[in-house]
């Protein structure tokens, strides 16, 4: 049992407490353990309350809280429960960056980057949602400016799809398509082939030709890839008319090609691979070689 009137050097409390000198002279300092009195040759006393107050301050420091905190909390002008609420938020806080700069160094480490990709894809990874999303609709708005059939729009709304936030650990191949998708929309040649498709998809209705016979030639042109049946063989006729209207003139074949050359740019289906890996959606399969059967196989036939 301790004697209320008994009085401690900072010495004696380190030895009390198992706390070192210095940690307790650095708080007297704060006038967080304020001393209760002093000796004749100045030295700082401290009675036995001084102890129990040491031991919630170490909790409390050792549980992430400031000293400005603490000493709220002594001082009881906060309760613990608040500071600890408050407290809570600012960890969810650190422990948020922490596994974003986890994923940020993992994409660095699979992707071999260099010092310029690594500091791109820190600074995309901390945006905030709105700034993030504001990188792709700025680029939508310059690729769709103008365009008013509503397949386009309802094409360029899809595209505008991201995600609210990052994952809390978000994993490397999201952050990484995140890298990619930013660098994809910065990229001028993609741009201009996207306004190419836009702005001639109104007048003969390309857009809702494409949605229409996208599903037969993944079924059909697909079908015939696995069975590894050349474009340019006689097989490949009947395996075209399933995919296409029946007497196409030429020039409706020249304007169909024209359409195929675009759709198959590879950079766009990668644009719509990356916003599923970004939005955390599993990977589609690519439809590109499809189309490239058929475009092989209807510039064949349609000349003989």
């Amino acid at each position: 049992m301790h004697d209320d009137t008994e009085r401690y050097t900072i010495g004696q409390l380190a030895r009390r407490t198992g706390l070192p000198a210095r940690t307790i002279r650095f708080w007297s300092d704060a006038g967080v353990i304020p001393p209760t009195t002093r000796s004749a040759n100045g030295y700082r006393l401290y009675d036995v309350a001084a102890i129990e107050r040491l031991e919630l301050v170490h909790t409390l420091r050792q549980l992430g809280l400031d000293l400005p905190s603490v000493q709220r909390v002594l001082d009881r002008q906060s309760t613990l429960a608040e500071v600890a609420e408050t407290h809570v938020h600012a960890l969810d806080a650190q422990i948020r960056t922490l596994r974003l700069n986890r994923a940020v160094l993992s994409t660095v480490a699979k992707r071999g980057s260099t010092s310029e990709e690594m500091t791109f894809m820190h600074k995309l990874a901390r945006m905030s949602v709105r700034e993030r999303q504001q990188i792709i609709n700025d680029f939508i708005d310059r690729v769709f400016a103008g365009v008013e059939n509503e397949d386009a729009l309802i094409i360029a709304s899809f595209m505008r799809e991201m995600p609210t936030a990052l994952a809390d650990e978000p994993p490397v191949e999201q952050v990484d398509a995140w890298m990619v998708l930013a660098e994809l929309v910065a990229d001028e040649s993609f741009e201009r082939a996207l306004r190419r498709m836009a702005i001639h998809s109104g007048s003969d209705n390309r857009i809702e030709f494409g949605l229409t016979i996208r599903p037969l030639v993944l079924e059909h042109a697909g079908q015939a890839l696995t069975a590894n049946i050349p474009p340019d063989s006689d097989q490949a006729r009947p395996i075209l008319a399933r995919i296409l209207p029946p007497n196409l003139s030429e020039n409706e074949s020249i304007s169909l090609l024209a359409w195929l050359e675009t759709v198959t740019n590879p950079k766009i289906e990668r644009y719509w691979q990356l916003l599923n890996q970004a939005n955390g959606r599993p990977p589609q399969e690519p439809t590109i070689p499809a189309f490239q059967w058929l475009t092989t196989a209807l510039s064949f036939h349609a000349s003989q």
